[in-house]
């Protein structure tokens, strides 16, 4: 019985969270209408239903604003209701009656623990399936498919097979100045080279045109021409035109297979991928930090009141939220581990929370 809740934890619990959700819910209003009165034009011009505005969007936006802003809306809980009870003299009656400065800081960590586990299984299994249905009505009714181009494609498709494609036009689904090269222990085992493929969709299988097929065996070489000819290679049309985007609507499974895909094909994208695996781990963990740091600073009572600590507490968690994009810029475009760019904020930022504890008042 020793770890049981107090009235007081549940209090505590009970004052953090509904401050949490209530603030979030509020902002997520705001941004809505304001998202609407920007893409009222789009739904009217594409006649999207009420129905699939509703449920098919804003819907399925909910739980990617919930997690995007829950890190800052859980400071901002912490440091509103916390500073509310120092202002109250509440703390100094609770720390009165015998609890210690560190025992009170249980029921916060709860909450944390609460809101961490809920913040990671929205972004690495909810939020997936609400983006690809975001995206879907995205690309219906407000969003046109843009023509885009890519150039000089290098990919490993398989261990030893290596292709190369000067240009690649996404809209036609349509590869020039192609070659598909083949290497075994030896050496260069086979080159298949075409001017230009283009995606088959009732075949699902590529057909190369104008193409050139050499078989190398040792001293010897075979060589054959042909005006067209369907080729098996493991490469969809996507595959050309993959983005950051395109790994949101994957889940944490499913995004740590992508990102192994990629690692054997040489992608020199990878980087980015990976920090967008590892944030989906570090976020929520940062709900501990900016709850540590929220107690630490609101817990005393000063003239500034709540005023005081929300303009520190605020510049704090921009700070922190400045640093988590400078630190992910510099692992995706530099020679930072993305692992280490994406938990260096939580671990600095953890330091100052300890140190601002110890120092507190009690």
């Amino acid at each position: 019985m020793k770890h049981k809740l107090k009235i007081i934890d549940l209090y505590i619990i009970r004052k953090f969270l509904g401050t949490f959700f209530y603030a979030i819910t509020l902002l997520a209003v705001i941004i809505i209408i304001f998202d609407i009165s920007e893409k009222i034009d789009d739904f009217l011009e594409k006649d999207a239903p009420l129905k699939a505005i509703i449920f098919d969007y804003y819907l399925n936006f909910l739980p990617y604003f919930i997690n995007l802003f829950s890190a800052l809306f859980t400071f901002v809980a912490v440091i509103f209701f916390t500073s509310k009870l120092a202002s109250n003299t509440e703390i100094i009656a609770i720390l009165n009656s015998g609890i210690s400065f560190w025992r009170l800081l249980r029921p916060y960590m709860i909450s944390a623990l609460i809101l961490a586990l809920l913040s990671l299984f929205l972004s690495n299994f909810v939020i997936p399936i609400t983006n690809r249905r975001m995206v879907d009505f995205e690309r219906k009714y407000t969003k046109s498919m843009a023509h885009s181009d890519n150039m000089n494609i290098h990919m490993q498709v398989l261990p030893g097979t290596f292709i190369f494609v000067e240009s690649y036009n996404a809209q036609a689904k349509v590869g020039y100045r192609f070659s598909l090269e083949k290497l075994d222990a030896k050496g260069l085992s086979s080159k298949f080279s075409a001017d230009y493929i283009t995606w088959d969709s009732i075949q699902h299988q590529w057909k190369a045109d104008k193409y050139v097929e050499r078989e190398i065996n040792g001293m010897k070489e075979k060589i054959t021409r042909g005006k067209s000819k369907l080729i098996k290679i493991p490469l969809d049309p996507k595959d050309f035109t993959l983005n950051l985007d395109d790994t949101k609507v994957m889940n944490y499974w499913d995004l740590r297979r992508f990102i192994e895909r990629e690692k054997m094909r040489g992608s020199p994208t990878v980087a980015k991928f990976e920090v967008e695996k590892y944030k989906r781990i570090a976020f929520p963990f940062a709900t501990f930090v900016l709850t540590i740091i929220g107690f630490a600073l609101s817990s005393r009572k000063t003239r500034g009141g709540i005023g005081m600590h929300l303009g520190i507490g605020l510049s704090t968690s921009f700070a922190f939220i400045l640093f988590m994009q400078i630190s992910t810029v510099f692992a995706t475009f530099g020679s930072l581990p993305p692992i280490i760019a994406v938990w260096i904020p939580n671990i600095l930022f953890g330091l100052l929370g300890i140190y601002l504890l110890r120092i507190a008042p009690k």
